[in-house]
């Protein structure tokens, strides 16, 4: 088959790649969109090994097949599955766990202690490429009025999903997303979602900017033209009662945490590449908290249910649509120079 392989920093293949066996309890997919993300840009620019070093991630050694946002149609099933049959229409869920440690157990899975924050397409092939093979427990089915297009999608929302679930945020409440990339952009689509009164997007891009008003922000600030921290204390009186880090630097980590309101709480959803400081009598004093979040656990079923529901209305942030011979020039690098792209999506056709 043909798939995008790895075999290092700024070196991706699209070559042929021998497709696994579906053995008992798994079941092979023929992909028909996968998204491109952060963690797919790192890994090219970077390489694999650097960034599962760094941050102790269990890993397969390249090369492999990237892309870890995908949906697809079920082309085979091993002995034993029961969840999906041929010709389903699913999501593939693509944080490896094992089911029996500790936190697995507990229902936590996305702390595998035996993974290590395992995903498919980057600890283990995955779907840039015309199919897919794994276990089942990592395939849901998808409704018939959710395409297949948005299917590739319920993976970064429910990155999304899962942080404002555990950010606390309420109806009625305001919050700040430091960050609008894909999921920035999808934190608010679920922070409106969940009934977020007023929303604050901030980041240095216009063209991102631009996006995040015409997904419905209230409020879209630039820190290149004015102090986002003193323009929503400005507009709120008190500041938001929940703010997003999505961006993963010192700045807008900082100013997440001075545009909060007491009591408030700082969700922290992106990776950073480097050691954070901060005063701790920034929350000190308002008796705010730092929280963090970790991809997600069990929280795609009801993502796909929001979506088939018309709650959540991924197709807004899709951007650009290619194909997997296309995947290096027209997406790996695009993504690092036009900020005016959100979610790339791939064809493997």
């Amino acid at each position: 088959m043909k798939a995008a392989v790895i075999y290092g920093e700024k070196d991706v293949r699209i070559e042929d790649f021998k497709v696994a066996e579906v053995t008992e309890g798994k079941v092979k997919v023929k992909v028909a969109w996968t998204g491109i993300c952060g963690s797919d840009l790192h890994a090219y620019h970077h390489g694999l090994g650097i960034a599962y070093e760094k941050h102790a991630i269990s890993g397969r050694q390249v090369p492999l097949v990237l892309g870890h946002e995908f949906a697809g149609t079920v082309e085979e099933i091993g002995e034993g599955v029961t969840n999906v049959a041929v010709g389903d229409r699913v999501a593939i869920e693509p944080v490896l766990y094992c089911g029996s440690c500790e936190f697995c157990r507990k229902g936590d899975y996305n702390l595998c202690e035996v993974s290590n924050v395992g995903f498919l397409g980057l600890a283990s092939d995955g779907g840039f490429a015309e199919y897919a093979v794994a276990d089942s427990k990592y395939f849901h089915k998808l409704p018939d009025n959710v395409s297949l297009e948005e299917g590739a999608l319920v993976e970064p929302t429910a990155v999304a999903y899962h942080a404002v679930l555990k950010s606390g945020l309420k109806f009625g409440d305001s919050t700040a997303i430091f960050g609008a990339g894909p999921i920035g952009l999808l934190l608010l689509l679920c922070a409106q979602a969940a009934g977020a009164a007023e929303t604050f997007v901030v980041d240095i891009s216009q063209e991102r900017l631009d996006k995040a008003k015409e997904l419905g922000a209230t409020y879209t600030i630039n820190p290149k033209d004015k102090d986002a921290a003193e323009k929503i204390m400005e507009i709120t009186g008190n500041g938001v009662q929940v703010a997003f880090e999505a961006a993963g630097a010192q700045p807008t980590f900082s100013t997440a945490l001075s545009a909060l309101k007491r009591k408030g709480t700082l969700l922290v959803v992106a990776g950073f590449s480097q050691e954070l400081t901060f005063d701790p009598n920034a929350l000190l004093f308002k008796e705010a908290k730092i929280e963090f979040t970790l991809a997600y656990a069990n929280d795609f079923p009801p993502v796909i249910k929001a979506i088939s529901e018309g709650k959540l209305d991924v197709k807004k942030v899709i951007t650009k649509q290619i194909k997997l011979n296309d995947l290096v020039k027209d997406g790996l690098e695009l993504l690092t120079v036009d900020k005016s792209q959100a979610k790339i999506l791939v064809s493997p056709n």
